[in-house]
């Protein structure tokens, strides 16, 4: 039995009908069945400032067609069959085709007092009744409207690449030898929720004594649609107990996982789009196609890696002659692609 999203209007006059609501790229097909608009917008305001008059909400791509009277039908899929079959006599298929140059559903995750919708990318099926034909102008009323939003996804290529790797030697004051860093991963690209294991090389030449290791995942936020605002968020946090005195090494190997349940009161943090009553993740890398214009992709996701060395010297003087080694490592985070 195939799980049937459904919205009805205030007036109950319309009832739109979903198959799914997770949509991949450009490979499907947002297939449901009633005057109908798929848009795709950037949202960066409340709902309450547009009653006001201030629109906050910026349409990257719409699309519309008309159900009734007159309306074009689709080749029938499967999914159109099974919605028709729940929907009834009164049903009328359609079918969009979202370009792939479009981007992927973002959220902003809201502070905990936030109300409303949160900011982001999003994709909206929006069905209504009009008084007229073809009339851009025409005030619809609310009671005459069904709404629901879908979701565009990224999943992981099939194949992944080598993981980076970089190093790094520093020197100290009141030393004459340094600290050797070498970070590596074992791949470019990682899932939601994968422990990731990062090999660590050390070698402590110095006179100085490595105190503690730690790593931390920061997520860089993009949004580029309508201005230069660009910030970055600390996402995991972690300290390690090794230690390594002078003339030391260590070789090892030291695993993370960065969660959105580590990170729920964080506002502003990017999440993969969020449907009405389910939980979701940190936001997934955001892939670049070739030829497709940053702006239009209204949000741009990355995050790096951070291993950082707390060294200090010895004695009295150990504390004023501290320092840190840091090394960085780009990461990728997405979602595997399902079987067939």
């Amino acid at each position: 039995m195939a799980k049937v999203f459904k919205k009805t209007s205030g007036n109950g006059g319309l009832t739109l009908y979903l198959g799914k609501r997770d949509y991949v790229d450009h490979v499907d097909k947002v297939d449901r069945v009633v005057f109908v608009q798929l848009a795709c917008a950037f949202r960066y305001g409340s709902d309450d400032l547009d009653v006001m008059g201030l629109c906050f909400r910026k349409d990257i791509w719409m699309q519309q067609t008309q159900l009734y009277p007159n309306g074009e039908k689709p080749a029938l899929s499967a999914m159109h069959d099974t919605l028709l079959k729940k929907a009834g006599d009164n049903a009328h298929p359609f079918s969009f085709e979202i370009p792939n140059n479009l981007p992927c559903s973002v959220s902003l995750q809201p502070g905990p007092d936030d109300k409303g919708k949160a900011c982001g990318v999003d994709f909206e099926i929006k069905t209504y009744l009009a008084k007229e034909k073809n009339n851009p102008d025409e005030k619809i009323e609310k009671k005459d409207t069904a709404r629901l939003v879908i979701r565009k996804i990224q999943y992981a290529p099939s194949q992944v690449g080598a993981g980076p790797k970089a190093d790094i030697c520093k020197s100290f004051m009141m030393s004459d030898k340094p600290v050797h860093l070498e970070a590596s991963m074992e791949k470019d690209l990682y899932f939601h929720g994968e422990a990731i294991p990062i090999k660590i090389k050390i070698k402590n030449e110095s006179n100085k004594t490595v105190k503690k290791i730690k790593i931390s995942v920061d997520q860089t936020t993009d949004i580029v649609l309508y201005s230069a605002d660009k910030y970055t968020k600390c996402v995991l946090n972690q300290e390690f107990g090794e230690t390594v005195d002078s003339n030391g090494s260590f070789d090892n190997t030291l695993t993370i996982t960065p969660l959105l349940a580590d990170n729920k009161e964080k506002r502003g943090l990017a999440l993969d789009g969020r449907l009405k009553d389910e939980d979701t993740n940190l936001a997934s890398t955001t892939m670049l196609r070739q030829g497709v214009e940053k702006e239009v992709l209204g949000i741009l996701v990355s995050y790096k890696i951070k291993i950082n060395l707390m060294v200090a010297g010895g004695g009295l003087l150990g504390g004023l002659t501290s320092s840190d080694v840091t090394l960085e490592l780009p990461l990728n985070l997405m979602h595997p692609k399902p079987e067939e």
